[in-house]
């Protein structure tokens, strides 16, 4: 009898300890050991390579979306519209992450931030997504790589 008390005892406390941390620590912790985590995206927008465009952010967002489905090679692996970020690996092949964040600067203008902790992926990821953003693209395949040596 006293083991059962006992055992009742850890039981309340180990579901006390979660209730005080709180469930958002846990699921970050699963996240992270699953590789799906932006935390790290979100630490990193200090260094975000980031553009304004003319759109609203809803036209901004879903654009953005389009491109990283049909022209990028990405591979998103979470998109929150209301936490106003996308997150993807660079390709299937090379899981560098890469986050998308965007901020409403007015009505008609986003700023568009592209974050990670690779330079070489977010430079090579705010390439394909700005040149395809740019009202005055000229249509035609994007080489990213090539962009990024002429620099």
């Amino acid at each position: 009898m006293k083991r059962l008390k006992y055992y009742g005892v850890i039981v309340l406390l180990a579901y006390g300890v979660i209730a005080l941390v709180g469930c958002a620590t846990i699921k970050e912790a699963a996240k992270g050991l699953a590789g799906t985590s932006t935390k790290a995206l979100e630490e990193n927008r200090k260094s975000a390579i980031a553009k304004t465009f003319d759109y609203d952010y809803f036209s901004c967002y879903t654009k953005t979306m389009d491109i990283l489905k049909k022209r990028s090679g990405a591979c998103i692996y979470a998109q929150n519209i209301k936490r106003r970020m996308i997150a993807l690996y660079v390709s299937e092949a090379d899981t560098t992450a890469v986050g998308i964040f965007f901020k409403e600067i007015d009505k008609n203008k986003t700023q568009v931030e592209v974050s990670s902790a690779s330079t070489y992926a977010k430079e090579l990821i705010a390439a394909k997504v700005f040149d395809w953003l740019n009202p005055n693209r000229k249509e035609g395949p994007l080489d990213a790589k090539k962009e990024l040596e002429n620099k």
